[in-house]
């Protein structure tokens, strides 16, 4: 029997990369998935490659008013949720000296903002024993140069999974984090060769991850195999080594 067989799931930004390779996965092992992105056109492509089971809506998840929009869609056509991957991010790179209220603020409003009304216009349609999960990155908990503000919007997630957890626990719904390191995708793709080859040199099994790895990960805690862990934050980085 399929992982997810009549699951209903929600997966935001998950038009590429990781979120992209997570909704493909997810319908593979039986659930129907609502995908969010910015771009009506892109969100079509990832539509058409996912192939059935699945329905876009455009979302920007730092704007509480196309969240509205999301979970009325998912309301109406489905009634409920079983799991919610808040994967939409955002990342700037800044060195200190030269951030912004601006540049704060955008990464800020994505990164914990949204991911935090993302959760909470979620929670009406949730059914018990439900998995809830967000995407962090390995940066927020080693730190990183030029990446100060990313990191911390990210290490906001930890505090959320451990306050959510005892809230939820009573209804089942589980919470947890994924914490990913360098991961081929279109946007790590867009590193300077010397940036990439740092990050590799830096990794125990010196190579970048595979978005179809986070998919892995995520649809294990959206499954009942990972029914008794609750409250974590997950990194899934290859082995980082803390060298640079």
């Amino acid at each position: 029997m399929k992982k997810l067989a009549g699951k209903v799931a929600v997966i935001t930004g998950a038009t590429s990369g990781m979120g992209l390779a997570t909704a493909r996965l997810f319908v593979e092992e039986g659930a129907y998935v609502f995908i969010t992105g910015r771009r009506q056109d892109v969100l079509d492509n990832a539509v058409k490659e996912i192939g059935s089971n699945v329905r876009g809506v455009v979302a920007d998840s730092g704007k509480l008013s196309d969240l509205d929009h999301l979970f009325e869609v998912v309301k109406n056509e489905k009634g409920h949720i079983d799991i919610l991957f808040a994967s939409a991010g955002a990342v700037d790179a800044a060195p200190l000296g030269h951030i912004s209220e601006e540049h704060f603020d955008y990464q800020f409003n994505v990164n914990a903002k949204g991911t935090f009304f993302t959760v909470q216009k979620a929670l009406p349609l949730f059914r018990d024993g439900g998995s809830i999960i967000m995407t962090g990155t390995v940066v927020a908990e080693r730190g990183g140069a030029y990446l100060s503000i990313y990191s911390a919007s990210k290490m906001v997630l930890n505090s959320f999974a451990k306050s959510w957890a005892p809230e939820l626990g009573p209804r089942g719904i589980r919470v947890n984090v994924i914490h990913p390191g360098l991961i081929d995708t279109p946007l790590s793709a867009q590193l300077p060769p010397e940036q990439l080859a740092s990050y590799r040199k830096g990794n125990a099994l010196g190579r970048a991850g595979l978005a179809t790895e986070i998919a892995g990960t995520a649809l294990f805690l959206a499954s009942d195999d990972a029914g008794y862990i609750n409250g974590q934050a997950i990194s899934v980085d290859g082995g980082d080594l803390g060298v640079r």
